[in-house]
Parts: C-alpha cells; structure tokens; sequence
C-alpha cells in the first residue's frame, strides 16, 4: 500500500470514528456546494455549476432549493449589482458543520489520550497538510 492510499485510510477512520450522527437527510451535492460557499469568497451561480460540473440552469435548481431550506441567502453583488453572490445562513453553517466536521466531544477525548508531544506532531501536522492543500488547490 503506497504512503498516500495510507494516509487515506486513516483519514476515512478518523471521519468514520468521530464524525457527528446525521441528523438531516442532505445530499452529496447540497454538501458541496455549501463547502464552496464557505471556503470561497464572492460564489455565484457560475461557481456552483462549474465546481459541481453541471449546467448552469441544474446549479440554479440545487440553489434555489437549498434557499428554501433556508441555508443559503441570495446578496447583489456591492461593486456590481448584476451579480449574486451567495451566502450561508447559520443554519446552513450549522448543517454544514454537522455533515462535514468532526464531533467536538469525541475529537476531546482523542484529544485528551495523546501526551503534549503527540499533540504538538498532530496540530503540526494538520496545519502543514491544510497549507499546502490550500496553497495547491485555491481556485
């Protein structure tokens, strides 16, 4: 098994072990494109429909459902009103901590098993793979 399948498997037990029970039934996709919204600055109906790789007009159904359920809001743009941008709602941040997130509690308890070296290795290590994660897939 290469070093990378590794790193996955562990990654997927982690989330596997320590996420939070789902509560409400929420696609793949819904999921997606709240993370977009989240992690980029400025989304608008183009954005979803490329990220997801779907017509602009499906991008707009998803969106317009998910305005329904209240977890994102539609903003015109400040610098030109042509353009929507979309933002989360907190309950559509809530849902996305919650579909995407470790559970806090279970992730205490790891936590508090690991001695202050085990701890500094991990924070490190999380930081320096998000970074470069960031750094090589930012679009």
């Amino acid at each position: 098994m290469s070093k990378v399948s590794e790193l996955n498997r562990h990654w997927t037990d982690i989330y596997f072990h320590l996420h939070y029970p789902h509560k409400e039934k929420i696609s793949h996709q819904v999921v997606r494109i709240l993370q977009l919204v989240d992690k980029k600055e400025g989304v608008g109906m183009n954005d979803i429909a490329s990220h997801i790789q779907v017509s602009q007009n499906t991008a707009s159904e998803h969106v317009k459902r998910i305005i329904e359920k209240k977890f994102l809001t539609k903003e015109r743009d400040t610098i030109d009103e042509r353009k929507v941008m979309l933002r989360l709602t907190d309950s559509g941040r809530d849902v996305l901590h919650r579909n995407t997130s470790l559970d806090e509690e279970k992730l205490e308890r790891v936590w508090d098993e690991l001695d202050t070296s085990e701890k500094e290795m991990v924070e490190q290590a999380f930081k320096l793979v998000s970074k470069r994660a960031k750094k090589c897939f930012s679009s």
